[in-house]
């Protein structure tokens, strides 16, 4: 079988210890562009998609949008292993899969195609694989299934919806962006916001200036990503992040700054955009994933090529 055939490009992943690595579960549809067969799945039905998974094992699928992020993860692996290999802090990647096993041979030989260091395939026939997420100590959940991200989140795990879109891969090293509030931070601004408009909003961040924000649903997994980050200097880390908000700078950069400073969280640069459209700063920044709760951000990320991840 394929599966025996040695391949020299496919090294034995190291296992990693999920107490202290940073484990990240995609699905399948999330790093692999699996459009078309998901069509033939809705159209045709489960035993179709399956003989035509089987019929293709061999053919390896095209990337999708969260390919470069687990690509640039491994790269930060690998640097962190060169300066000390006794490390355990790593990003650990494993695959979470609606698929049959038997449907799930030609992921394993996708991910072997490309080298993609991916520690654990699981492969899950039933309708809500989330609860498995607690068990194996995910940070951070990548699907493209709203339903999975709704899910995940209700059970506490950090988690985005992406998009299929065609990406370029941009080169390293691991760039991610974030946006603010409902994202970093908790939604209470966008709360006031809805309820007195701007100027209610801006008058309560700054009778609250002194206050850090509470988290959002993407606070575990910027920390994590941080304490890596601390493990190299500024110049030579392989990760860089960075804040990209709605929030006018004038107004409402104070709190925001002061928030990451009380959690510790050293972000490489900040941009408050006042309610500028994101998309060109984003073009420039060229990150290989951008988080927003915003569907017309992710929209405009799309736009100009950036792999987005919406937080519902």
């Amino acid at each position: 079988s394929s599966l025996l055939s040695p391949n020299p490009s496919f090294l034995p992943v190291l296992q990693k210890d999920p107490s202290e690595a940073l484990v990240i579960a995609v699905t399948t549809r999330a790093i692999f562009n699996l459009e078309e067969e998901h069509k033939l799945y809705l159209e045709k039905g489960k035993e179709e998609y399956a003989r035509h998974q089987q019929a293709n094992q061999d053919k390896p699928l095209p990337p999708g949008t969260a390919f470069a992020f687990i690509q640039a993860a491994q790269y930060v692996n690998e640097k962190i292993l060169e300066s000390n290999l006794a490390e355990k802090d790593l990003f650990d990647i494993l695959v979470l899969s609606n698929n049959s096993p038997e449907s799930g041979v030609r992921i394993i030989n996708s991910a072997k195609h490309y080298g993609l260091e991916i520690s654990k395939f699981c492969f899950v026939s039933n309708k809500d694989s989330t609860q498995y997420l607690k068990s194996h100590g995910v940070k951070l959940f990548l699907s493209a299934d709203r339903i999975d991200v709704c899910n995940a989140l209700q059970r506490g795990v950090s988690a985005a919806l992406v998009f299929q879109q065609e990406v370029q891969a941009p080169s390293t090293p691991l760039r991610v962006v974030f946006d603010g509030d409902a994202v970093l931070f908790s939604d209470e601004t966008d709360q006031v916001f809805q309820e007195q408009g701007l100027e209610g909003a801006v008058r309560y961040e700054r009778a609250m200036e002194a206050v850090p924000m509470g988290e959002g649903p993407l606070k575990a997994f910027a920390m994590h990503l941080g304490k890596i980050r601390k493990k190299f200097s500024q110049e030579k880390s392989p990760i860089r992040t960075y804040l990209v908000t709605a929030r006018s700078g004038r107004d409402m950069g104070i709190r925001a700054i002061k928030t990451l400073q009380e959690w510790g969280l050293a972000i490489d640069e900040a941009f408050f955009m006042d309610g500028a459209p994101k998309g060109p700063i984003l073009a420039q920044i060229q990150p290989h994933i951008f988080f927003d709760d915003g569907l017309h951000n992710i929209q405009g990320a799309q736009d100009v090529g950036v792999p987005s991840a919406w937080v519902p």
